[in-house]
Formats: structure tokens, sequence, C-alpha cells
């Protein structure tokens, strides 16, 4: 049975004279048909499925609708078509700053996430050090979040998704944060999370990473499923001939 399944999703946004004035004018530019939407449509028709212990990159360029996709899978937000199923637990990691507050200290935070992602406070306990031993901030857990280095404060996000042991993992991004010795350690550690059954999905621009680490593709222009499936290479090369300049879409 599949742990994912992602069937025909298109996610729209809508803009407007609205964001721009208030509700009474907002009124009276409707009642005098002197008000203008716009339609955005970040993707359509999206489908794939995902079995347990698979992991699937999604490529594309820059406003091919690869985040939007994770909000809609994650759960933050619905599609305006199509539909979501999932099965366990996820971390998404979508954000690097998104759950943390910058005031509160990396203890502190580290507790608040676990919270977030519905942990108790005895798993949470048994799990702090590993955590923080792991993010390398030994040195900085009474430090107040908002002092953090970006790489730092990826590191530690990082941790606590990977460590706390989720069915699905969302990546997106992050583990192009930090130095050359992080990003391998990440890198092990995510290939420990597959095999221990967990199924993930990494956004990266890193095609080698991609080619490496997965063993099912997602392949997103403009919103639009360009190709999905179980030949990375195959898929990695087109995407690359796109980048090079000697293919069109």
């Amino acid at each position: 049975m599949s742990i994912l399944e992602v069937h025909d999703v298109s996610i729209r946004y809508i803009t407007g004279d609205f964001k721009e004035i208030g509700i009474k004018e907002y009124v009276m530019r409707k009642l005098t048909k002197n008000y203008q939407v716009r339609e955005f449509w970040a993707d359509r028709n999206i489908s794939f499925t995902l079995e347990k212990g698979e992991m699937l990159g999604i490529i594309g360029t820059n406003g091919a609708g690869k985040s939007t996709l994770l909000k809609a899978i994650s759960g933050i937000m619905e599609p305006t078509r199509g539909w979501v199923k999932r099965e366990g637990n996820i971390a998404a990691l979508l954000e690097l700053g998104s759950g943390f507050d910058g005031d509160l200290t990396v203890r502190e935070n580290t507790y608040l996430r676990g919270a977030m992602l519905g942990y108790t406070r005895k798993f949470m306990d048994d799990t702090y050090d590993q955590i923080i031993e792991f993010a390398e901030l030994k040195e900085f857990e009474d430090r107040p979040f908002k002092q953090l280095s970006s790489g730092m404060k990826s590191r530690l996000a990082f941790a606590i998704a990977s460590l706390v042991k989720p069915d699905i993992l969302i990546l997106d991004e992050v583990l192009s944060v930090g130095d050359g010795a992080f990003r391998k350690k990440s890198e092990a550690k995510m290939r420990e999370i597959i095999s221990g059954g967990a199924t993930t999905i990494l956004v990266s621009h890193s095609l080698p990473q991609v080619r490496e680490m997965c063993n099912k593709i997602l392949w997103l222009h403009k919103g639009r499923q360009v190709e999905v499936g179980s030949d990375v290479q195959a898929i990695c090369d087109r995407y690359q001939e796109l980048l090079d300049g000697t293919r069109k879409l």
C-alpha cells in the first residue's frame, strides 16, 4: 500500500485589488464591477505515489511550483483541485526559520519544534541530547535562536526532523545549507532514515545529490509535471539538457 498518494493536484493563487484596498472600497468596486481578480496556477495536475522507504527527488527551475507542492503534501495548504493521501506522521523542513522563536533559546526551540511535530515531552527528553550532538550545537544550547547563523539553524532543524523518526520526511533545499562535512553527515543520515523505512521527498537544485540519493524523480516546469518515474539518471540527463539550452519544453 502506498504511504503517499498525490492525485491530480492543482493549486491556484488569486490576486487582486482586495489586498491593496479596504473592505468598504472592495464592496464598492464589486458593485460597480470595477474589481480585478487575477489567477495564478502554481501547480497543475500533479500525480505520483510513493511506497515506504522510497526517496523522491523533485527538480525544476525557480518558479516550477516545487515548494507550493510540498506545502500541499505536508498539509499546510489544501489543493484547489485533486487530493493528497498520507499515511503516518510527517516532518517537513520547508523554511529554515519556520516553527522557531528567535527570542527563545536553542534548547527551548528544540522542545517547541518537537511539540509542533506531535512528540511527547518524554520522547523529547530522551532524544534531546542526540539532536544537539548531531546539530553540533552543544555550546549554543542556552543562546537565543536568533543569534545562530543560517547554517546552525539549518543543522538544528534537520537534526530535529531526522532524529524524531518520521514516516514521511520532506526536505526543501535544506541539505544544501551548511559546510561540506555537515552535508556529508546529513546525506548519511538520510540513507539511514531510508533504510529504516521512512519515505522521503527531497527538493534540490543539486542534480548530483538527486542522482546519488533518490530512486524516484519528479520534474516540474512552470507548475506542470514534465516527467515522473524511477529512471532517475535519464530524467536528470534530460533536465540538464534543458538547463544547457539544448532541449526545449
